[in-house]
C-alpha cells in the first residue's frame, strides 16, 4: 500500500517524513547506527518481511541515506552503510530513544540501551542545544517563524500564528 506523499507541503518535516516517516525505516536506521550493515542481519534482528525490508532499503539508497557497498562478488552481495546524510539522522534516532525512555515501557522497566562516550566509556545524557548560545532548548524556549525558503502560504500561516500569540498575550494580561 502506497502512503501519501508530502512533497506538496512547504515543510522540512514533511520532506523528511517522505524518506524516513515509516516505523520500519526508523528501526532500520536505528540498527544501522548500532552497526548492522547486511540485509540478513537487518531481517533477523527486526523480524521484518524480506519484501518490506527490500523496499525500505531501496528508498533509503535512492534518497542517499545509505550507500550500497559490495562485500562479496559471487554471488554479488551488498551491505548498507550510512552516508553522511544518513548519519545526520542520529539526533532524530536519539531523540526518539530519549522520548521512549521517558514515556514508554522503559519509564517503568529501565532503559534498554544507554549511550556512552567512545573515549571515556562514561554515560552521556543527550540534550538539544542551541549552538550559538550553548543553552538547552525545549518547547517553551523557542517559537516557529517563517524561514527564507517559506512559500507565501507558509508565511501567511506564521503571520497568523504571530497575530494569535500577540492577541492572546493582550487578552490574558488585560
Amino acid at each position: 500500500m502506497r502512503r501519501t506523499s508530502f512533497t506538496h507541503m512547504n515543510c522540512s518535516i514533511a520532506a523528511a517524513l517522505d524518506v524516513v516517516g515509516d516505523p520500519w525505516t526508523l528501526l532500520i536506521l536505528r540498527d544501522a547506527m548500532y552497526g548492522v550493515r547486511r540485509f540478513d542481519e537487518f531481517q533477523a534482528n527486526l523480524g521484518i518481511a524480506r519484501n518490506v525490508l527490500t523496499a525500505r532499503l531501496k528508498v533509503l539508497v535512492e534518497a542517499g541515506v545509505f550507500r550500497r557497498v559490495a562485500y562479496q562478488q559471487r554471488p554479488v552481495r551488498y551491505e548498507y552503510r550510512l552516508s553522511d546524510k544518513g548519519a545526520a539522522l542520529f539526533p532524530v534516532i536519539v531523540g526518539l530513544k530519549e522520548w521512549g525512555d521517558r514515556f514508554g515501557a522503559a519509564a517503568q522497566d529501565g532503559r534498554p540501551m544507554e549511550l556512552e562516550n567512545v573515549t571515556t566509556s562514561s554515560r552521556v545524557e543527550p540534550a538539544l542545544i542551541d549552538v550559538a548560545s550553548g543553552r538547552r532548548l525545549d518547547l517553551s524556549s523557542v517559537r516557529a517563524v517563517a524561514g527564507e525558503g517559506a512559500s507565501p502560504e507558509t508565511r501567511r500561516f506564521f503571520e497568523r500564528l504571530a497575530f494569535d500569540r500577540a492577541t492572546t498575550r493582550r487578552v490574558s494580561r488585560g
